[in-house]
């Protein structure tokens, strides 16, 4: 066995048979550990890097083990006639996957050496050095681009975005990857045409964007805030309405000039 496929990295789940997060049936790997603490986040079991319990209809439930690429990688293989028949493949996601970037590149390299196709879910928030590593490996590039003011990215994620804006044109210009553009658009935050215009025309002015999808608010990662002792700051906060999500859909499409979607 080349030494890479035993390269360990922790996770908190696989999802099979997603037909989101990238083309066609994927299986979805979500590495544990994120930069960002999202007030939205649907996933807050995957901030923490450590092993977690957390409650789950009452009852304790570990978060997050250690595995191998090679064992992950069994797992994947399992499904790889959905992936030839559909054009799909496996994702990694979060948590942010390049917090642990030894793991994510030698996942995706060994997904590619096997003719998988791959994606990755990530807001792009790491150092130059350690994307350019990974790019040859990925298929898609699904890249988060949550607000363009620098100050409101921090307030309501904890992290300014200047490094995740610079990664996406150098990303985009490297021309090595497909790339979509990923808002998820969350009410007082990002939800007014001209905040969506904004990262609109952000991408325009991108190299190389497949599409832009439009990913609207939902409240299904509520409970495990409480799961985890921890408070949900959005419980007051509703989803956008479809008529909503429609007027900002078309103010994506008039000023990215690239496909847009909502969902996906």
């Amino acid at each position: 066995m080349e030494d890479y496929l035993n390269t360990k990295g922790r996770i908190f789940d696989m999802q099979r048979y997603s037909i989101h997060d990238g083309n066609g049936i994927r299986t979805i790997v979500f590495l544990k550990g994120c930069v960002l603490r999202c007030r939205w986040c649907c996933n807050p079991e995957s901030q923490e890097y450590a092993i977690q319990t957390m409650l789950v209809q009452g009852e304790p439930k570990i978060i997050g083990r250690d595995v191998t690429v090679q064992e992950v990688m069994e797992k994947v293989e399992r499904d790889r006639p959905y992936y030839r028949r559909t054009g799909g493949g496996m994702t990694l996601s979060g948590g942010e996957s390049l917090c642990q970037p030894d793991f994510a590149e030698a996942l995706l390299r060994a997904a590619k050496e096997r003719g998988i196709n791959t994606a990755m879910e990530s807001m792009g928030c790491a150092k130059w050095e350690v994307i350019e590593r990974i790019l040859p490996w990925l298929d898609q590039y699904l890249l988060d681009i949550k607000h363009m003011n620098p100050a409101k990215h921090k307030e309501y994620t904890g992290r300014s975005n200047e490094l995740m804006l610079e990664n996406a044109r150098k990303i985009a210009a490297s021309g090595k990857t497909e790339l979509s553009i990923r808002i998820p658009v969350i009410p007082g935050f990002n939800d007014t045409p001209e905040e969506i215009r904004a990262i609109a025309a952000y991408t325009r002015e991108l190299q190389n964007v497949r599409r832009l999808h439009l990913l609207p608010y939902h409240r299904l990662g509520q409970d495990k805030y409480a799961g985890l002792g921890r408070e949900y700051l959005m419980g007051d906060v509703e989803p956008p309405t479809n008529t909503r999500m429609q007027e900002l859909l078309d103010v994506a499409v008039q000023t990215s000039k690239v496909e847009c979607q909502i969902g996906g």
